[in-house]
Formats: structure tokens, C-alpha cells, sequence
């Protein structure tokens, strides 16, 4: 090959006519010396189009990327690719198995149940210290607040007022949510309580004001950005797991241990709080520190959330519910129960996600708000008579 006309002579398949191939005599098209049954995988990538793949030999060729990477017989490598319905995680390990590198295997839905895990929780919480069955992290506006203050960090540390600090937007952007989660909830909690007490109209049409001008937030950073920006904002807004990492994970991992070993220490607080801030006091429950500590685990919590996995809605109201059909409203009970309730409810949610329009991926906030939300306006009718606008 000497020149660009000898490349242009080359022939070529365009993917269309590969998908077309594929269509008429599945699953490879006619392109393949072997029978589909003599190949150890087949994959799915987007399109959809369908690729062989065997264990044997390097047959993905990434051996001499990794030989390259200085990777040997002596390391043991993490593979944080994932092991899903496309190749990318079995071609990593295929080029590690090559020059003889031991695999530690990807990180699979570990983040999924530790987000769900944080979700529940924090609705609960929520729900314990306003004293409201219909509060919940994002629809009352604390998801939307750390997510608007996580795209403000995106779009900060890309521009060149940011530039400094660009090396340390993954440990900024957990910072920045949190930091907005707080400040919404300290906002909330001023407005919807007088006098020891929770208004729920106040509290919920408070939530959607706060929720509003967040999103107003967001929409300017989306016109401002630029694409790359607004891939990374479209991410927060839209909710999704396929961007979590080990690095990620291991902010995760500390806020949720500490979360639950802090939910010992207000549980009874929260169960005598039902009565009102004037009973609890007088029960001897230190009422300030309580509500100090509840709204910053909340915080916490989701802004660590929304950091991982963008705006996932619904979660923490969906689980804490069920489980007081199941178990009652003691919050002794009620809080871990909601950590495994809401890991398994996200668990499984992200699951379907990424299999109900494989090979694509169905954003898992779209998911958890389809069944949320007929749930929530259930919640809504029975608690009709209760409501007093």
C-alpha cells in the first residue's frame, strides 16, 4: 500500500450493511470460517451487531498493549471494564491473560447497591425528621440541589478560571453535591417547619419550588457548556451506573458505613420525634443535634449519590414504605432494612436497564421514576384526607 488511492481501493463494510448481514443469516452474518457453538462468547454492541470471541490465544491482539503498559506474570490487574452484553471487559482480560498478568474481576453492581443502600436511607431519614410519609431526597429538590451544584463543578474546573483545579474534579465533584444537598435541605427544613411542627403542603410545594430553580441552574449550565460538558451534565440529569468506578466506589463505601453506624445513634430520637420537637424534647431526646446529624447524613448521602450515579428518584420513598407494611415504623429495624431493601431495589432496577433495550441502556433514573411515581400519586390519594392546602 503506497498511497491513499491504494487505501480507498480497500474494500469496506459499513456497519449498516454488517447489521443487514447479520439480519438475513444470524448471528454473524456469513463472515465467519466456524460455527456460532465453536466460540467460547458472542457479544452484542450497540447497532446491534454481533462478535465472536474466544478464550484461547490473544484473540483480541491487546496482548502488546499490555506488554506495552509494562503489565507481566508478576501483577495482578484490575479489570474495571465491565462483563456485560459488549466485549470490553473480556478483551481487557484476554490482553492481561496474554503476557500472563493475573485479573481481579470488574466492580459488577457493587456501586448500584451501595447507591440504592444510600437512597433508601436517607429517605427514611428524611421522612422520620420532617415527620412527612412523602419526603424523599430527590422529589423534594435535595437531588436536584447537589446534582446543579456537581454540573456547576463540571462545567467550573473545564473552563479556564478552573483549569488549576482540573486534576481534582473526581474528588471535587462529591464535595460539590454534598455541599448542595446540604444547603437545600438546611433551605427546606427552615421554610416547611414553624413551632415544632411540619407543614406538608409548605414542605412539598417548597421541595418543587427548590427542585425548579436547581433545574433553572442546570439548564444554564446545559447552555453554556460545551459537549463534552453536556455529555457529563445530561449524565447527572438522566441517572446512570455505567459511569461508576473503584475510585468512585471508594467514596461510597466510608459514607455509607458511617451513615449506618450514625443511624444506630438516632433511631430511638427519630421514632419519639413522630410525637413532635415539644414531646421528643421532653422525652429527653437532644432535639438540636438530632435534626444536626439527620441533615447532614442526608446530605451526605445523596450528595454522595447523585456524585456516582447523577438523579435517581423515588428510591427513598418507595422502599421505606414497603418495609413498614413488613416490619412496622420503628427506625431501629426500619434503617438497615431500608440500606438492603433500596441495594436490592436498584440492584434489580439497573438490571433491567441495561437489558430491556439491549444493547443499549436505558438511563436508570427513567427507570426508577416509572415505577416511583405511579407509587408516589398512590401515597398522594391516601393521604388525601390529610392534606390541607
Amino acid at each position: 500500500m503506497q498511497s491513499r488511492a491504494d487505501l480507498a481501493r480497500l474494500p469496506v463494510i459499513r456497519k449498516a450493511e454488517l447489521s443487514e448481514a447479520q439480519k438475513k443469516k444470524p448471528p454473524f452474518g456469513g463472515f465467519t470460517t466456524r460455527h456460532p457453538h465453536e466460540f467460547n462468547h458472542v457479544f452484542q454492541s450497540p447497532g446491534p451487531i454481533y462478535e465472536p470471541g474466544r478464550v484461547d490465544g490473544d484473540w483480541w491482539r491487546l496482548g502488546r498493549f499490555a506488554y506495552a503498559a509494562g503489565l507481566g506474570s508478576t501483577d495482578i490487574v484490575q479489570n474495571c471494564f465491565g462483563y456485560h452484553l459488549t466485549p470490553a471487559g473480556m478483551m481487557f482480560e484476554s490482553a492481561c491473560r496474554a503476557v500472563g498478568a493475573a485479573v481481579l474481576g470488574g466492580i459488577g453492581n457493587i456501586p448500584g447497591a451501595m447507591v440504592g443502600g444510600l437512597l433508601a436511607v436517607s429517605g427514611t431519614i428524611m421522612q422520620g425528621l420532617f415527620r412527612n410519609p412523602l419526603a424523599d431526597p430527590a422529589l423534594v429538590g435535595v437531588s436536584s440541589g447537589g446534582a446543579f451544584a456537581a454540573a456547576a463543578a463540571i462545567v467550573f474546573t473545564d473552563s479556564q478560571l478552573g483549569e488549576s483545579l482540573r486534576f481534582l474534579q473526581h474528588q471535587l465533584l462529591p464535595i460539590a453535591a454534598f455541599a448542595g444537598s446540604l444547603l437545600t435541605t438546611i433551605v427546606l427544613y427552615a421554610i416547611a417547619s414553624r413551632g415544632g411542627r411540619t407543614s406538608i403542603a409548605i414542605f412539598l410545594l417548597a421541595g418543587l419550588a427548590i427542585a425548579a430553580i436547581a433545574n433553572a441552574g442546570i439548564g444554564l449550565l446545559v447552555f453554556v457548556a460545551d459537549d463534552r460538558q453536556l455529555r457529563d451534565i445530561t449524565f447527572w440529569l438522566l441517572g446512570s451506573l455505567s459511569g461508576a468506578t473503584w475510585s468512585k466506589l471508594t467514596t461510597l463505601a466510608p459514607v455509607l458505613g458511617v451513615a449506618l453506624i450514625a443511624c444506630l445513634s438516632i433511631a430511638r430520637g427519630l421514632d419519639v420525634l413522630v410525637l413532635g420537637e415539644a414531646e421528643a424534647f421532653h422525652s429527653g431526646v437532644d432535639v438540636e443535634r438530632l435534626k444536626r446529624i439527620s441533615i447532614v447524613l442526608v446530605s451526605a448521602m445523596t450528595g454522595v449519590a447523585v456524585s456516582v450515579c447523577g438523579v435517581v428518584g423515588f428510591v427513598g420513598i418507595v422502599v421505606p414504605h414497603l418495609l413498614r407494611l413488613v416490619i412496622g415504623p420503628s427506625h431501629r429495624l426500619l434503617l438497615p432494612a431500608s440500606a438492603l431493601l433500596g441495594a436490592i431495589l436498584l440492584v434489580g432496577a439497573d438490571t433491567v436497564a441495561r437489558t430491556i433495550v439491549a444493547p443499549a441502556e436505558m438511563p436508570i433514573g427513567i427507570l426508577t421514576a416509572a415505577i416511583g411515581a405511579p407509587f408516589f400519586l398512590a401515597m398522594l390519594l391516601r393521604q388525601r384526607g390529610l392534606v390541607s392546602l
